[in-house]
């Protein structure tokens, strides 16, 4: 709870609701402005992953909540690891005998899997419940780039380093879609795992319901034990009533959990002892970017952490897909630096690959969802030759005056030379090897065996466990406990790190620079920006780069 906020008192008997319309991010903003909606004036305020999972411990241990109300008919998370994260915060929850019930007019593949936990599942009497596995669409820009007169040149380590074939390929290589196969098929069975123990379906069973289409309505979901009733939301009140023991006639008074994040924790006690857990979100980039993952904030916040005496042990909460080679190592060595006097442990997101995994392999101990994305331990340089479509298309040509041969290497106005395709080759070959190193020594494994797992393949949490990549199937909560076990602490408080701007600060921020067009662009191009973001990000961030090979929306 901020200090700046209002305690709330809650009465007696009173339900903590859970809604996930809003935007999940990892860590909530004090920026009372954030997504401000300038067309309607009003903001979409974001709601962080940690205010989830805390109220939701929070709420197990007092007196006055009975229960907590899941409605799920819209909800907003970036992947499964996230909602995953929430679903084991729920199935703790459940631990205090309180009771958890869900509620949706239309249930998706992903509300559906965290509706699973809980106690009783209910749906409109006209909604419908999507069961049909999962997929994974590339989008090729090869054809496009022909039309338009561009060639993308690309260097790259790595048998799946898929990030560069939609530039050079118009569908996916047969290295790349064994890759999807294999990583889809292991997320996969690790939610239909977990769904089936929740409602005591087996993994056939739910197989053959995707297979064969065979559950769409409210009538199809209940004969398949999916859910248990389906309800209108005035009978799903009375429902309510009854689960929390309510005299007859009387409803329920409920709390959203933002609103529950002002009520102050009870016994909440001091200690100069600290957990610094340190949130490194997005793109791995250089210098300083509040919308992306800066080597600057991020290195300077470990090494505070490190010199901090009263910090006993760092936690990286890493959700990252990489980016910068350079920035990422960066970031590795204080890493690094900061294992030799204190324990790290790592807790993945959604994402922690390619140099989002690179930044974390001096850690202690490693975490990850089942369903995480991570490994993608290789290296790819791209730069476009625009010269052919300026001079066909708009009749537009460029010439240059230099004092040396290679003074214009990399610029976009002509393609590289033959020695120069082979300079950038080898510093692709250096850097891979640099990063296979780091991992190598992180992890304690011969680098023959990480050059054999790496080749920028893509693996789910649960096999980068197998293949020791990752120590510890768990989320932030349990990461945070392992770094208390190893720096032998008991009593502690946790500090989030970066510190957060003040809020005029960050509103200058968002007003300025990249942020305003950024949001511009979510609006008119909706579900296509990640597509857009990706080209331009490529085009911005162009030289060697360790990046996952795509971004993928599993719902």
């Amino acid at each position: 709870m901020s200090s700046a906020e209002e305690e709330v008192k809650i009465s007696p008997k009173t339900i903590l609701k859970l809604e996930l319309d809003r935007p999940i991010v990892e860590r909530s903003s004090k920026n009372p402005f954030e997504n401000l909606d300038i067309k309607r004036l009003r903001s979409n305020k974001s709601i962080g992953l940690n205010t989830i999972v805390n109220n939701l411990k929070k709420a197990k241990n007092d007196e006055n909540i009975v229960g907590v109300y899941m409605d799920l008919s819209t909800i907003n998370a970036g992947g499964f690891a996230t909602v995953q994260e929430i679903r084991n915060a729920i199935l703790d929850f459940k631990k205090s005998g309180k009771f958890v019930v869900a509620y949706s007019d239309t249930y998706t593949q992903i509300a559906y899997y965290l509706a699973s936990a809980a106690d009783k599942v209910y749906l409109n009497p006209e909604g419908n419940l999507e069961m049909l596995g999962l997929k994974a669409q590339v989008m090729f820009y090869k054809g496009a780039l022909e039309k338009l007169g561009i060639n993308a040149q690309i260097i790259r380590h790595g048998k799946f380093k898929s990030a560069v074939e939609p530039f050079m390929l118009d569908k996916m290589s047969p290295a790349n879609r064994e890759q999807f196969d294999v990583l889809l098929n292991s997320i996969w069975g690790s939610i239909t795992s977990e769904i089936g123990k929740s409602r005591n379906i087996s993994t056939e069973e739910l197989n053959s319901i995707a297979n064969n289409m065979s559950v769409s309505d409210g009538e199809s979901a209940v004969k398949a034990k999916l859910v248990d009733g389906l309800l209108y939301k005035d009978e799903l009140i009375k429902k309510l009533s009854t689960f929390a023991k309510l005299e007859k006639g009387k409803e329920p008074e409920a709390i959203s959990i933002t609103k529950y994040d002002q009520v102050a924790a009870k016994d909440e006690k001091f200690s100069h002892e600290k957990i610094s857990v340190i949130y490194a979100n997005g793109e791995v980039v250089m210098g300083s970017d509040s919308q992306n993952l800066s080597e600057k904030e991020i290195s300077n916040a470990i090494r505070a952490a490190r010199k901090d005496e009263n910090t006993k042990a760092i936690v990286l909460r890493v959700n990252s897909p990489g980016g910068s080679a350079l920035a990422s190592d960066i970031i590795w060595r204080e890493m690094d630096l900061a294992r030799k006097v204190k324990p790290v442990v790592v807790s993945m997101g959604d994402y922690a690959a390619s140099g989002g995994y690179y930044i974390t392999a001096p850690a202690n101990v490693i975490y990850a969802q089942p369903t995480t994305l991570t490994g993608s331990i290789g290296v790819f340089g791209v730069l476009f030759d625009v010269q052919k479509g300026l001079k066909d298309k708009l009749g537009i040509s460029v010439d240059v005056a230099k004092t040396n041969e290679h003074a214009d290497l990399g610029t976009p106005f002509r393609s590289l030379s033959s020695n120069e395709n082979q300079v950038i080759q080898m510093e692709i070959e250096r850097v891979y090897k640099t990063f296979t190193g780091h991992v190598s020594a992180g992890r304690r494994l011969p680098a023959s065996y990480v050059d054999s797992i790496g080749q920028g393949r893509v693996w789910s949490g649960l096999m980068a466990q197998k293949l020791k990549l990752v120590d510890k199937i768990g989320g932030l909560t349990d990461a945070i406990a392992e770094a208390a076990k190893l720096a032998r602490v008991k009593e502690y408080r946790v500090v989030e790190l970066p510190e957060q701007k003040d809020a005029f600060s960050e509103i200058l921020e968002d007003f300025t620079g990249e942020s305003i067009s950024t949001y511009f662009a979510k609006g008119q191009l909706g579900d296509a920006f990640e597509s857009y973001n990706e080209i331009r990000s490529f085009v911005k961030n162009q030289g060697v780069q360790t990046r996952m090979p795509f971004w993928i929306q599993m719902k």
